[in-house]
C-alpha cells in the first residue's frame, strides 16, 4: 500500500517512463470529489513540512492545524481562498500573475501523485522554507528524490512543475513555458544555491525521538547528503551541469477540466476509456510536437533544454477544476480551526 492510499481513489491508467495518466473513479455514478479532496488533505502535513521535522506518519491535530496555517500564511493561498470560496469565482487560465495560480493547489496534487504512485521522498519543502509571511514560494513546484523511471535500480532527483487549468491544452503549453524558463543555466544555478542553503535544516539523528521511524529517517539523511553533495559540486566546485542531468527526472503534471465526465459516470465503460485514452494521446502529442520545436530553437545553445531531458508528462483530467479548488479551500480553511 502507498503512503496515503490514494490508489483507492485515483487510478493510474497509463504508466510509462515518459507518460503517466490518472483519473478518479466513480461511486454510484458520482465522481468522488470529496474522497479526492480528503486524500489530498491527508498529504497536507507531508507537503507542508517535508522531512524537516522528521517523518510525520502519525500526528495530532496541532500539527495538522499548523500545516494548514502555514499554507494560508502565503499570500497567494489566502487570495485564492477569497476568490474561490468567498467570491465563488476562479482564476482564469490566462491570468498574467502566474504566482496567484499557485494558490490553486497544483503543487499539492503533484506531491501526492509523486509520493503514492512513483514512491518519491520530498527532499525539501518550499512551503516550510517560505522567506516571510505573504511572500509566494518561487522555484520548482516539487524537489523530491526517487527511483529513476528509466532504471528503477538507481535513484534520481526530481524537479517537478504543475498546472491546474480549465483547458488541458493551455495547461500543457504553460508546462512547456516552465521548461523553457526553469531549465536554463542561470536559473538552475540560482535555484541550486537556494536549495543548497537548506542542507542543515533537518532534525539531527542523535536528537531524533521517534523510534518507529528512526531507521527510515537515517536512510533518508544518507540520501539527502548524497544529493546535496551533487548540487554543491555544481554551485561550489564548478562541476558540470550536464553530469547532474543524467540523474534528473522532470515530472510535469497538468490537472485540467475534461468534458468526459459530463458524458460518462463509470470508469469501466469501454467508451469512456477509449475517449480518455484518445484525449491523453492528443495532449501528449501536442507536448511532444511543441517540445521538439523548442529544442530546435535552442540547438547548440549550451543550455540543458537542448539535451535529452528525462521528462515524464503526467495528465490528470477532472470534471471541474473550480469545484476541486473550491472544495479544497473550504475544507482546508476549516482545519485551521480544529
Amino acid at each position: 500500500m502507498s503512503i496515503f492510499g490514494s490508489e483507492n481513489i485515483i487510478t493510474e491508467h497509463i504508466s510509462k517512463a515518459d507518460l503517466r495518466a490518472y483519473f478518479v473513479s466513480f461511486d454510484f455514478d458520482r465522481f468522488r470529489l470529496d474522497e479526492l479532496v480528503d486524500v489530498l488533505l491527508d498529504a497536507l502535513v507531508d507537503f507542508a513540512f517535508g522531512y524537516h521535522k522528521g517523518i510525520l506518519k502519525n500526528y495530532n491535530r496541532k500539527i495538522l492545524r499548523e500545516a494548514a496555517k502555514s499554507i494560508y500564511k502565503i499570500d497567494v493561498f489566502e487570495k485564492a481562498l477569497q476568490k474561490y470560496v468567498q467570491e465563488n469565482s476562479e482564476f482564469e487560465d490566462d491570468l498574467q500573475d502566474k504566482y496567484l495560480k499557485r494558490g490553486e493547489f497544483g503543487e499539492l496534487i503533484l506531491h501526492l501523485i509523486l509520493r503514492d504512485f512513483i514512491n518519491t521522498i520530498p527532499l525539501i519543502s518550499k512551503i516550510y522554507f517560505k522567506d516571510s509571511d505573504g511572500v509566494p514560494v518561487h522555484g520548482f513546484d516539487a524537489v523530491h528524490i526517487g527511483p529513476d523511471l528509466r532504471n528503477e535500480n538507481i535513484n534520481s532527483i526530481y524537479f517537478g512543475e504543475s498546472k491546474l487549468y480549465n483547458n488541458g491544452k493551455k495547461g500543457v503549453i504553460e508546462l512547456l513555458n516552465d521548461i523553457e524558463t526553469h531549465f536554463e543555466r542561470n536559473f538552475l544555478q540560482r535555484e541550486f544555491v537556494l536549495i543548497g542553503k537548506k542542507r542543515n535544516a533537518f532534525e539531527k539523528l542523535e536528537k531524533y525521538n521517534d523510534k518507529n521511524t528512526k531507521e527510515e529517517y537515517s536512510a533518508f539523511l544518507e540520501q539527502k547528503e548524497f544529493w546535496f553533495d551533487k548540487l554543491d559540486d555544481i554551485t561550489e566546485r564548478g562541476g558540470k551541469l550536464q553530469k547532474l542531468f543524467s540523474s534528473v527526472t522532470i515530472p510535469l503534471l497538468c490537472t485540467y477540466t475534461s468534458e468526459l465526465f459530463s458524458k460518462y459516470s463509470d470508469e469501466q465503460d469501454k467508451n469512456f476509456l477509449k475517449e480518455y485514452e484518445e484525449e491523453i494521446r492528443k495532449l501528449k502529442g501536442l507536448f511532444d510536437k511543441k517540445f521538439k520545436e523548442m529544442q530546435s530553437k535552442y540547438k547548440n545553445s549550451g543550455q540543458p533544454i537542448q539535451s535529452n531531458l528525462n521528462i515524464v508528462v503526467m495528465l490528470f483530467p477532472v470534471p471541474n477544476k473550480k469545484e476541486l479548488v473550491k472544495t479544497l479551500h473550504q475544507k482546508l480553511s476549516k482545519i485551521q480551526e480544529i
